[in-house]
């Protein structure tokens, strides 16, 4: 259950700089290291800039719900609508907050988003060194389908890959 002061709603043009610092701290760098979801031994470089979170919010297909405790925010998804399904990604959770449920309320209302909008499924991407990531998307219900995708290796906007990287797929239907 939420504390008063804990609320998810849909981001806005006036978050972007707010979650680009949120992001980037939670997935590269060494702030990155002190929460359990870092990219940081896989990708340099950042992991998103302000042009393209500005981008993901004024797309008509595409919402970034935030979590936040005492007006900052600690916690965000990108949803993105694509035909009869939902391309769930960039679930952040401050470095600092994890563990605390954030990441799974955030799914929760990702899910309740997904059922609103009427779609079948919701599918992600995560990096396939990322066992213990995929494991708990598994463990709120997304399968692996066995789908494999490869990772933009030479796109600095995705960062600077450190390793050979590839995407599985997960999906959850409903």
């Amino acid at each position: 259950m939420f504390k008063a002061t804990e609320q998810i709603e849909t981001a806005t043009l006036q978050d972007v700089e707010e979650l680009e610092m949120l992001i980037n701290s939670a997935y590269r760098g060494e702030s990155s290291k002190k929460g359990w979801t870092t990219e940081a031994d896989l990708l340099g470089g950042i992991r998103i800039d302000k042009e393209a979170i500005t981008e993901l919010i004024s797309r008509n297909d595409s919402v970034i719900l935030k979590f936040t405790e005492s007006g900052k925010i600690i916690g965000c998804v990108n949803l993105v609508t694509k035909g009869n399904s939902i391309y769930l990604g960039m679930l952040t959770v401050s470095p600092i907050e994890q563990g605390k449920g954030i990441g799974k309320e955030l799914i929760i209302s990702s899910e309740k988003h997904a059922q609103n909008a009427r779609v079948k499924e919701i599918e992600m991407t995560v990096i396939s060194k990322r066992t213990e990531l995929i494991a708990y998307y598994e463990r709120r219900g997304y399968q692996q389908t066995g789908e494999k995708r490869p990772f933009p290796m030479n796109d600095p906007r995705f960062g600077e890959p450190k390793t050979d990287l590839e995407f599985v797929v997960l999906k959850k239907s409903y």
